[in-house]
């Protein structure tokens, strides 16, 4: 039986209250339009209904794909509640990978924001005729959520969901490149949200805008800010001059960046003009952040940088806060900060050891908001709970003070952009050209991206492959975040003693004695 007295508010009950808390204020706004919290509880309230008249239930799963919107927001928290689990799509990821979870996370309901993804949500009903669609506005296939809420009448949303139920399906990459569903029940989720209240230094009264997609770490934000009666504003895309001019005109005191974001706006020539003194928290991760850059931020923007450091396995780990980014210590701008007060962190060995203080290891961590299991992969999910620590997959050192310095990771996975690409996906892409004999992906660094993608290209004899065609190639596969920056075709790659290719080697020549830094 499950322990129901050790165990708190889902993150639905957490939003339902939140929501009835203040119900005159304003929950999210957005070019044009604007939703009070009554006008969020109510629709929770109505999409509730609207999911169960339509056969779902406990055992139901659905995948969101959406731009950022608060009607989607609404969707989930009302799935959740039924409750149903959840799988977030990237927006930015291929028919083929969007189409794979779904398949692989056996869900029953699509939800499509046709105003953002109607050409991508026709491609997928196709496909998945036999599932229920519902679509955010009108279009050709599947069930107009909005409508039917609207015809559902006034309903009250309650909570239906117990801790041990799952909450949320979502995918990472593997050491092999192939997708991984991370699973989350109810009670593991439901801690995420006080660890982000209790340790990101979030404004007394937050107005948050929310920039990057909301299925990724910048939607888990939403809810703490609506926990502190405060307000979110919606862009569903980075436009930098936008961007300044919100937080300018509407007092924007807090948002989210990858580091990409970030260089785009010091650079941008509105910057020195605008007026960011609302502005009192910037959360930046995901990505690597360039110290040089990062001092600039500090100087031009002010001083409000704060790091996160996290993973789909376990979010939040680790924090840099305000305090932390002092230009006259810029040491530590190369840290990913100190394990937040609900995660416990060792840095261990191969043989899951703790190492001695300012040696390298792997930083491993024991949280309650860590996912359960890897999705129907057993010899993965004992793999990472080994010697019982979530193994990150990421090298760093810890300091006296309980700093971690991340040097490298354990994986070859790249991240440009705030994007997680893994090389065997990109490899694999290409391989599927009659021109290309193998590759070899890294990430090399970049001022903008962080690390771009670049591949190493031995063709086939007689063939002469046009570099632009297999970029284009890999991004009609694997979406455009995966699509190499560079191409450069070489006779034959760097081996292992296995007979592997030598991916450190590759590496070598662009980033030398540099460690690979993580946000």
């Amino acid at each position: 039986m499950t322990d129901q007295i050790h165990n708190g508010p889902t993150t639905g009950k957490q939003a339902l209250r939140a929501l009835a808390r203040y119900p005159d204020r304003i929950a999210f706004s957005w070019d044009g339009g604007s939703m009070t919290y009554a006008g969020a509880l109510d629709l929770v309230g109505r999409l509730q209904a609207v999911f169960t008249r339509a056969g779902l239930g406990r055992q139901s799963r659905i995948a969101i794909l959406t731009s950022n919107r608060a009607e989607a927001w609404c969707a989930s928290v009302a799935a959740g509640l039924v409750p149903m689990s959840m799988t977030w799509l990237h927006p930015l990821a291929s028919l083929d990978d969007q189409h794979g979870q779904i398949v692989d996370g056996e869900c029953d309901s699509v939800l499509i924001d046709a105003a953002g993804f109607l050409a991508r949500g026709g491609e997928l009903a196709a496909r998945l005729s036999h599932l229920k669609i519902f679509t955010l506005g009108k279009a050709e296939y599947g069930i107009d959520l909005m409508a039917a809420a609207e015809a559902a009448g006034a309903q009250t949303a309650q909570n239906f969901a117990r801790p041990d139920d799952i909450s949320i399906l979502n995918y990472t990459g593997g050491t092999t490149g192939k997708s991984k569903g991370a699973l989350r029940t109810h009670a593991q989720n439901a801690t995420y949200a006080t660890a982000i209240l209790a340790d990101f230094e979030l404004p007394d009264d937050p107005h948050y805008l929310v920039i990057a997609p909301i299925s990724h770490v910048t939607g888990t934000k939403i809810l703490p800010v609506l926990m502190r009666g405060g307000s979110v504003r919606l862009m569903k895309g980075f436009d930098p001059a936008a961007v300044l001019a919100t937080i300018a005109r509407e007092k924007i005191n807090m948002t989210l960046l990858v580091p990409t974001m970030v260089y785009v706006l010091l650079d941008h020539q509105d910057l020195s003009r605008t007026d960011l003194s609302s502005l009192d928290l910037l959360l930046y991760g995901a990505s690597p952040m360039s110290p040089a850059r990062l001092e600039e931020g500090l100087e031009r923007i002010g001083p409000v940088f704060s790091q996160l450091y996290g993973q789909t396995e376990c979010y939040p780990i680790s924090v840099l806060r305000k305090e932390d980014h002092d230009r006259r210590r810029p040491e530590l701008f190369e840290s990913c900060g100190a394990p937040i007060s609900s995660v416990d962190v060792a840095i261990l060995d191969d043989e899951d050891r703790e190492v001695a203080q300012g040696e390298a290891g792997e930083i491993c961590v024991r949280a309650a908001h860590a996912v359960t299991t890897y999705w129907k992969q057993p010899e993965l999910t004992q793999e990472l709970f080994r010697g019982g620590w979530l193994h990150t997959g990421d090298i760093a050192r810890m300091d006296e003070r309980g700093y971690m310095f991340i040097l490298d990771r354990k994986k070859d996975m790249v991240v440009s952009g705030g994007f997680n690409i893994y090389p065997r996906e990109v490899e694999d892409a290409l391989a599927t050209h009659a021109g290309v004999a193998m590759s070899g992906v890294i990430g090399t660094p970049d001022e903008k991206w962080g690390e771009a993608v670049m591949a190493f290209v031995v063709r086939k004899e007689g063939a002469n492959p046009d570099p632009q065609e297999l970029m284009q190639l890999v991004k009609d596969k694997k979406g455009a975040a995966h699509a190499p920056k560079r191409i450069e075709f070489v006779d034959s790659l760097p081996l292992t003693p296995v007979g592997k290719i030598d991916k450190k080697a590759l590496r070598a020549q662009f980033w030398g004695n540099r460690g690979r830094q993580v946000g």
